[in-house]
């Protein structure tokens, strides 16, 4: 065998046996519930140079993974998003029937921006169709859920990240980052699509009570 056959059926190997450990993973953990893992910006990155930046795979899974972060969208919504959908120009991502069947607007920092136009590029590179959602198979057809959940635990062992890396858990960390950033809860409640303030605010308070963490790191001690 050619070393380069080697290789590559070394590799393909190995993503068998990760197939195995995720389908076992998964099927421990149906109908559980767990508490919000939030990811560190390091762990986001480390997941993110997993994706290789020469396949079309790779360039959409890292894609995915920039647009959940950096927006808190939900699956649904990043999965129906599409390109005409998005405004690099002045920073946004409409969601034309979001939870509710009801139309927003989130922002995007451009920090994100040259990822998901990297995918948009091998998009046209690969002769898809303009009217596919943003993220489809390399044939243009529909991104299953489930596929991109499969994807981020693969990711995850590679990055050894021992945290449970899903698509939820994007939200969790982009609503816990605005937080902790001092971004005002009404500005925060647009961005996650929340109906009401009172909803944003259970739902930080459960991610991770801010005034809690802040006055305990105001604390002193020397050892």
């Amino acid at each position: 065998m050619e070393p380069a056959a080697f290789v590559s059926y070394g590799v393909a190997m190995a993503d068998v046996a990760r197939a195995g450990h995720l389908l076992r993973w998964a099927s421990a953990r149906k109908g559980k519930t767990y508490p919000v893992e939030i990811l560190t910006p390091d762990e986001v990155r480390a997941l993110a140079a997993q994706c290789s930046t020469t396949t079309s795979w790779g360039v959409r899974n890292r894609a995915v993974i920039v647009l959940l972060y950096r927006t808190g969208l939900r699956l649904s919504e990043a999965l129906a998003v599409r390109v005409k959908d998005i405004n690099f120009e002045i920073g946004s991502v409409t969601m034309l029937h979001g939870k509710g069947d009801r139309m927003r607007t989130v922002g995007i920092d451009p920090g994100a921006t040259p990822h998901i136009e990297a995918w948009i590029e091998r998009r046209r590179s690969l002769g898809l169709p303009g009217d596919a959602p943003l993220f489809c198979t390399l044939k243009g057809g529909p991104l299953a859920g489930n596929t991109l959940r499969e994807m981020l635990n693969t990711l995850a062992l590679r990055a050894g990240i021992e945290k449970r890396v899903h698509p939820h858990g994007f939200r969790d960390t982009h609503a816990y980052e605005l937080m902790m950033e001092g971004v005002p809860m009404p500005i925060i409640q647009q961005q996650l699509g929340h109906a009401s303030l009172a909803t944003t605010d259970r739902y930080l308070a459960h991610i991770a009570p801010k005034q809690v963490i802040e006055t305990m790191g105001r604390r002193e001690w020397s050892p």
